[in-house]
């Protein structure tokens, strides 16, 4: 499929040829939830917390004598039955990561690349630079252009002035290629590739 190609300015520069093996597979649903709760539980912290008995301070005297009083047998005041007492089976630092097959990983990412190609929200530019490393200088470029919530990726390296325009949008990414992901590119509504993006990708994912 051909895609016309344009420029920071909205000015038509060419067009490109995308691989229907990467850019015009069927979307997925099922395989871009697995892909994305994989990336999401993989970057959970885990260290959520609680106290087992041994790690409660407090005394290891048994509160009464064993028979005699009338009540409950106890042996502990640490005890989780009791006010400040410890948790049973509560969490414990770990890691919530799981494995997920290389192929699913990559049909993920060439499945989102097709769904945001198949809704029309997929833009080549000639390149990503922006000279002029100044935030209120891109966010008027972009309102412009029509483009409020974008995920921009470039080549093996991000233009350093382009970068730094953007650090200061909430709702503008810039990756360079190795960094595409699901996630990024779900969350997103326009998808802005660079011609060596495009290229990159392919090869990789092809």
């Amino acid at each position: 499929m051909k895609l016309t190609v344009r420029n920071f300015a909205n000015e038509e520069v060419g067009d490109i040829e995308l691989a229907d093996e990467v850019f015009g597979l069927p979307v997925r649903r099922d395989i871009l939830a697995r892909v994305v709760n994989w990336q999401l539980a993989k970057r959970r912290a885990g260290t959520h917390k609680t106290k087992g008995i041994s790690e409660i301070s407090g005394t290891t005297r048994k509160p009464y004598k064993q028979k005699g009083t009338g009540r409950a047998r106890q042996g502990s005041l640490r005890s989780p039955q009791f006010r400040g007492g410890a948790r049973i089976f509560g969490p414990v630092v770990r890691s919530h990561a799981f494995d997920l097959q290389k192929k699913v990983r990559r049909l993920g990412l060439k499945t989102a690349l097709s769904a945001k190609q198949s809704e029309g929200k997929l833009v080549v530019i000639d390149e990503a630079r922006f000279g002029e490393a100044k935030t209120k200088a891109l966010k008027a470029r972009l309102a412009a252009l029509g483009w409020d919530s974008i995920l921009i990726i470039d080549g093996s390296v991000v233009d350093e002035g382009l970068a730094r325009a953007a650090r200061n949008l909430p709702r503008v990414d810039v990756l360079p290629q190795q960094g595409a992901n699901v996630y990024d590119i779900l969350r997103r509504d326009m998808l802005v590739l660079t011609r060596e993006a495009v290229q990159r990708l392919e090869e990789r994912l092809k």
